[in-house]
């Protein structure tokens, strides 16, 4: 199995930090998170949706996004590539009810400049790592403002540790997301990889 459909496998599935939460509740938020691979490519790559909800208002998940694994020319493992959508309205609740996106297009879908990470791995354990290039900027449109996230995680067979966190862009400081150190979620389903 290559890296990337090794990584794909390993991010296919629903996933929550009940642990987190229960141990940490002033900091850590219980979050349930899922990954659920596109039924489509995106030019020629494996995707996925990428959505999540606070277990308290379980029906409101936000942060609906699509992530694409593509090989690199600079990296033997390869790069995760964020995009919005242009109408994420349409996608909400795909997460827990998958039928949603059989109809999406790459044409719902914008591109992030600067919202592209590296993965690495390390050969003695079975983890991999997604980090942005030290000089890229991650912006996106949010109720018609320019907001800021930097992006990262790491993955192992059963675990997903999320350090996104959103910033101002004028003055760097942390607003949201992973401000006491990384969410760290565990895998409850996993799903298969359609493509």
């Amino acid at each position: 199995m290559d890296g990337l459909t090794e990584l794909a496998t390993w991010l296919a599935g629903e996933f929550d930090n009940r642990e987190q939460a229960l141990a940490d509740p002033a900091w850590f938020v219980s979050l349930r998170l899922w990954h659920r691979p596109l039924p489509i490519l995106i030019n020629g790559h494996r995707a996925f949706f990428a959505e999540q909800a606070n277990l308290v208002f379980a029906d409101q998940p936000y942060r609906q996004r699509v992530f694409i694994l593509h090989p690199s020319a600079t990296n033997t493992i390869g790069q995760v590539e964020y995009r919005a959508f242009h109408n994420p309205e349409r996608f909400r609740g795909a997460g827990a009810d998958p039928t949603l996106l059989n109809a999406i297009t790459p044409d719902d879908l914008q591109p992030l400049p600067g919202c592209v990470l590296h993965l690495s791995t390390q050969a003695a354990v079975a983890r991999y790592e997604a980090k942005p290039a030290a000089e890229d900027r991650c912006y996106f449109q949010y109720d018609g403002k320019q907001r800021q996230v930097i992006l990262g995680f790491e993955v192992m067979p059963q675990q997903f540790s999320s350090f996104d966190r959103g910033v101002d862009p004028d003055t760097g400081k942390s607003l949201w997301g992973a401000l006491m150190g990384s969410y760290n979620f565990t895998k409850r389903s996993a799903y298969s990889l359609l493509t």
